[in-house]
Formats: C-alpha cells, structure tokens, sequence
C-alpha cells in the first residue's frame, strides 16, 4: 500500500456512502454496491518564475506550512474550467498584485509534486512558467505569501525554496538557462 496514495483515506463510497469501498487498482477505488470508481489523478498547479529586466528573480516567504517561513514562488492550484495560463495570470494577480497577459507568460516545464495538505498528500503536476515584468511595476505581496522581493538571479539559492517541486523547478530553470 503506497501511504502517500490519498485513496488510502477514503474508506466509504463518496457517492453512496458504503463500506464496501475497495481498492480497483494503484489510482482507484471502486465501491462494489454501486459501482462508483474514484480515481487519484494529478490536480494541475501552476508556478511563476518572475524575473524583470535587471535579471531578478522575484521571490517571496510561504506564510503557511508546508514550509512556512521558506521561500516560494507565485503560483497555486488551478481552478475548474481554467486553463494553465489563466491559472497562472489569477494567481500571480491574486499574490502579487501584478497584472500580466497571457503573452508575457513562456511555458517552461512540469514538475510532479506531491502537497501535504488537510491530512492528505495531493499528488500535483506544477506547471513552470517564465514571465517578464518590468522592476517599476508595483508588487504587493498577498494571499499566502508575504515579503516579495527581487533577488538578482545569479544569487538564488535554491536550497532556501522549502517545497520540493519549487526547488528542484528553480535548479531546473537556472541550469537551462545557464545561470550561475
């Protein structure tokens, strides 16, 4: 049994409420009364690498756990209906105030991740992506981030991004671009 696997949780049918919840394959559960199947797929994430035009990168501090008090990117989880990109415009607005069109974004990579959250481990796939700002624009940091600020990007430590998709994302990203 794989105890990061949150249908490990889920003991009764969520639709019918029966005890006769079992386990269907490695990603799914099926209720041998109604026969309801519930499978674990990966919830869609996205994360900002901001950088302006002093090559800075912006980062901020997680307000939350996991990892609170590390440093992280913008990002979160994608809504319903959204596409990465409009994910990725909500959520860089919704934690730094800045306001960006999806041609300022460049898709760069996915990470999986795995998100300790409410109990259970959510299994996400991070969508990296770069977008260009100018230094002047104005930030705020909001949401669960706090303290955004620019640190020149050949001063990055990656070791001090506390989630490990952000970390390993931030060597990514300097590697191929051949920073440091």
């Amino acid at each position: 049994m794989e105890t990061t696997n949150p249908l490990y949780r889920f003991l009764f049918c969520p639709l019918c409420g029966s005890h006769n919840f079992e386990e269907h394959s490695w990603n799914a559960r099926r209720c041998k009364d109604c026969g309801f199947t519930l499978y674990t797929n990966p919830r869609g994430a996205t994360v900002a690498v901001i950088v302006n035009e002093k090559d800075e990168l912006l980062v901020g501090t997680r307000v939350n756990e996991p990892a609170k008090g590390t440093y992280d990117l913008v990002g979160g989880f994608m809504d319903l209906g959204e596409t990465a990109e409009q994910a990725m415009i909500r959520e860089i607005e919704e934690e730094s105030g800045i306001k960006v069109s999806e041609s300022q974004l460049r898709y760069l990579f996915s990470q999986p991740n795995q998100y300790p959250y409410s109990g259970i481990v959510c299994h996400t796939i991070d969508l990296f992506f770069e977008c260009r700002i100018d230094s002047r624009t104005q930030i705020k940091s909001m949401d669960d981030i706090s303290g955004l600020r620019w640190i020149p990007i050949r001063e990055v430590e990656a070791q001090l991004f506390g989630l490990d998709s952000v970390r390993t994302g931030i060597m990514r990203y300097l590697a191929e671009e051949n920073i440091k």
